[in-house]
């Protein structure tokens, strides 16, 4: 059993405890820090916590907390996670780990170098299609992954502190850009090293000082392909989906919004449809269990288990860290509107890769570009000569 110590009484944290609550059974949150007497008082009203307090540290060094839930601004990620470091309590984070790379690299290091449990609350690598499209890629059913592209859009978050860039540390990149990112680490490979991105990005709709919209490319060691879309400006809901493409294969992933759930109703059914959903009349599309669908339930199971038999959790501080990286090089590359570098100080994966040949030998004389059987049932085959370079077909 775990007991969790919830830092912040907000959207996420609620959504934390829903999941917490009702996942393994045993699991309870016995404590709340938030920044307000009366948030506290009414967070531990709602979820039957037995301590509440606006003092962080007097929170998290209680003496019944065995685990302290980090779901606070990013900018106070850093101070939360360097209290738990100083009582020595297991950590979970939500994303993004921190505003930058540098943060997220202090995070790291304080939590490995004090021995405690750090994992990192990317809910969108634990939802059931990603973890079924996982298990697919990692059983090479798609042969080798080309290009993973993930795409997050939806109205805007909820709470004031997001449009703040001081508080933030960024917009839409830094608060969905991270999910799509880890996203499509997981598909190419973790220890594939990320190594220049491109990104455009621009503040469209909002009045404020961070970018509401942006598209990357995030280029990887071995020649793969990540790519990302967010925005703050999308009207009609929160869009989440993603495609990957390998040599034998492609996934889609619909995982909100259009997911086969529709509703239409005048609107006397009740105000709450789905997160970020703008309307509740109309044409409607549900989610039958959000802390499922989103992620959440897969996540704490994964985190308590792996804190209990002394494992790693599928997402550490260290995947945070390096997707706060990849992010820095996607701020500086809207700005300078070049490739940038990643700079990662501390890589723990593969290194010196080159891209994989497109060669693949036909026989002795031709190499094969493709194998097709067309309308009129012709088999045949296009083919590269070896030595003369001309491309040529054959029926078979």
């Amino acid at each position: 059993m775990q007991r969790i110590a919830m830092l912040g009484s907000g959207f996420i944290g609620r959504f934390y405890a829903e999941s917490i609550h009702g996942q393994r059974g045993r699991d309870r949150v016995v404590a709340i820090y938030a920044r307000r007497e009366e948030s506290a008082k009414k967070f531990a009203d709602d979820y039957g916590c037995t301590f509440w307090s606006t003092d962080m540290e007097e929170v998290i060094a209680h003496p019944d907390v065995t685990m302290v839930c980090v779901a606070l601004p990013n900018n106070l990620h850093e101070a939360a996670v360097m209290l738990c470091v100083k009582h020595k309590k297991a950590v979970v984070s939500t994303k993004p780990l921190g505003r930058n790379g540098a943060e997220a690299l202090r995070m790291m290091q304080a939590i490995e170098g004090a021995g405690i449990f750090g994992g990192y609350l990317e809910d969108l690598c634990y939802t059931p299609k990603f973890l079924k499209s996982k298990q697919m890629v990692d059983n090479g059913a798609l042969g080798r992954i080309l290009w993973a592209k993930s795409r997050e859009t939806h109205p805007g978050p909820h709470s004031n502190w997001f449009w703040d860039k001081e508080q933030a540390g960024g917009g839409c990149i830094l608060d969905l850009g991270c999910h799509c990112i880890e996203i499509a680490r997981n598909f190419i490979g973790k220890d594939i090293k990320p190594v220049e991105v491109m990104c455009w990005a621009a503040t469209q709709v909002k009045p404020i000082e961070a970018e509401d919209h942006a598209i990357a490319l995030v280029k990887y060691e071995n020649g793969a392909i990540g790519q990302f879309e967010v925005s703050w400006t999308f009207r009609g809901g929160m869009d989440l989906r993603d495609e990957v493409m390998g040599t034998e294969g492609t996934i889609w992933m619909n995982n909100f919004l259009r997911t086969g759930f529709e509703v239409f109703t005048t609107g006397k059914g009740g105000d709450y449809v789905a997160e970020k959903a703008e309307s509740n009349t109309g044409w409607l599309f549900p989610v039958g269990d959000e802390v499922n669908e989103l992620g959440y339930n897969h996540m704490f199971t994964d985190m308590f288990r792996s804190v209990e038999e002394g494992t790693q959790p599928a997402e550490t501080f260290y995947d945070g860290y390096v997707v706060n990286a990849i992010i820095d090089a996607a701020y500086k590359s809207a700005q300078t509107k070049l490739w940038e570098p990643v700079d990662l100080p501390v890589w723990r994966g593969q290194e010196g890769l080159t891209p994989v040949s497109t060669l693949i030998d036909y026989d002795a004389d031709y190499y094969l570009i493709k194998e097709e059987v067309t309308h009129d049932g012709r088999h045949k085959v296009i083919l590269k000569d070896k030595k003369t370079n001309e491309i040529i077909e054959r029926d078979l």
